[in-house]
């Protein structure tokens, strides 16, 4: 890695706080840090190691996928077309209980860490067992991650009970301390498959240790409907009552919000993640954005995991979540281009709590941005940079990648992973993973 480059680029999306956009400007790094952006005839005061020249690209700053399960990239496409709860205990959660051992963690992960690099993915906020094995193909890949800890009230094949979630995950925690890329918060699965007494133990630890809390929480209209037959309550007045909600808590999926739900999430600060391509896929209900945003909430973007997507796809979710914005809200001016874009990648900063070091290309930042050739005819001609990026471009235009200055993809080709022996892994587990294959039902 050069001590101090220079990228020179047609376009800086820098989405500071003004969203300025910088035509022919240049972006200096030292280390692993932004030093300068400043005009390209300016840049010369600065001595630099390496220059490159990408003046038919945008800069942008890395996208943050804030809910993924990135081991489940080996499930992609294992059972569509299903409703939720029959995808859920038919199909994923068998294959899961037969086959998710920590090869199976480590060899989805290097696959969707390969995928997300790929895609302008920077940053992931991750949620699945075996946590050691995704840690550690994220600290060898240069990807930044938050690795969820795992807790869910029944047996899996890494965690017998809540003591033994719990103590794993932590030494894992203190495993990786050393890894200035990652982070962990706690990771409950859901309302219904976590009790009372197990969200209650975990919230000490969580002020203890300065940890977040990751979970999917008002998913569909049933859960809800059942959280309302059993507790007297929706899913989040439930987490208000057990006292876990703050600026610590990030939930996941928030569709079927009443407006006392989404006051709770002000009055606490609340962190919410919209994943429109899985709701949409899984008929999961509608996550309201336009509603969320207009009262104050930080809604971040995520992708889900790829049984349920089938992609990790960050610039795909945005157009998808720009564009159902404007459905469900029946505006065409709902969630415009710039503010899509903020949700994947300053938001979901915010959202884990690393607003200060990325989501943003300023000036004293982590080094973390991507470049996408505009320069094609699916993006030419270009009047709105911003408007192109989110309505036209699509993920095989993005050429290069950086994470805290480290260059993890140049010109398309993947520098810290081994393309060849992803893709031989892959069809090696496709052999595994066959039988518990759900064919797609034939069109009548």
């Amino acid at each position: 890695m050069p001590n101090t480059l220079q990228i020179n680029a047609r376009w800086i999306i820098t989405v500071d706080a003004d969203n300025n956009v910088l035509e022919n400007h240049a972006l200096i790094i030292q280390h692993d840090t932004i030093i300068d952006i400043l005009p390209q005839q300016e840049a010369a005061k600065h001595q630099v190691d390496r220059c490159i020249e990408l003046n038919d690209h945008a800069l942008l700053p890395g996208f943050i996928n804030a809910h993924s399960h990135a081991a489940m990239s080996l499930l992609k496409g294992l059972a569509d077309d299903l409703p939720l709860e029959e995808w859920l205990n038919e199909h994923i959660w068998p294959a899961e209980a037969a086959l998710a051992n920590a090869e199976f963690v480590h060899d989805g992960s290097a696959l969707a860490i390969a995928e997300m690099i790929r895609g302008g993915t920077t940053c992931f906020n991750d949620m699945y067992f075996f946590i050691d094995q995704t840690a550690a193909v994220a600290a060898r890949s240069g990807i930044r991650a938050n690795i969820g800890i795992p807790v869910i009230d029944f047996p899996t094949r890494w965690a017998k009970n809540l003591d033994e979630y719990i103590s794993k995950g932590l030494a894992v925690r203190d495993q990786f301390s050393h890894q200035s890329r990652l982070s962990f918060s706690f990771a409950p699965h859901a309302p219904y498959t976590v009790s009372d007494h197990s969200l209650k133990r975990i919230q000490p630890l969580m002020d203890e240790l300065g940890l977040s809390m990751h979970i999917h929480t008002h998913e569909t209209a049933d859960e809800v409907k059942q959280s309302i037959a059993d507790h007297g309550q929706t899913p989040i007045s439930r987490l208000n009552k057990l006292g876990l909600l703050g600026p610590n808590f990030i939930s996941v999926h928030m569709t079927e919000l009443n407006d006392e739900d989404i006051q709770l999430l002000v009055e606490h600060g609340v962190h919410v993640v919209h994943c429109p391509e899985s709701n949409l896929k899984l008929a999961s209900g509608f996550c309201p954005v336009m509603k969320l945003l207009n009262a104050g909430v930080n809604v971040a973007l995520g992708t889900d995991g790829s049984a349920s997507n089938n992609d990790i796809d960050m610039l795909g979710e945005l157009r998808s979540a720009a564009l159902l914005a404007k459905g469900t809200a029946q505006q065409a001016d709902a969630l415009p281009a710039q503010q899509a874009l903020r949700m994947a990648t300053i938001n979901g900063a915010k959202a884990l709590g690393l607003e200060d070091k990325i989501g943003s290309l300023e000036i004293g930042k982590q080094a973390d941005l991507f470049a996408i050739n505009l320069n094609s005819i699916e993006t030419q001609p270009v009047y709105d940079v911003v408007s192109t990026l989110i309505y036209s471009a699509n993920r095989s235009q993005i050429t290069d990648l950086w994470v805290a200055g480290q260059q993890l993809m140049d010109s398309q080709q993947l520098t810290t992973l081994d393309e060849a022996d992803l893709l031989a892994t892959a069809t090696q587990w496709q052999g595994k993973i066959q039988p518990f294959h759900h064919p797609a039902k034939k069109a009548v």
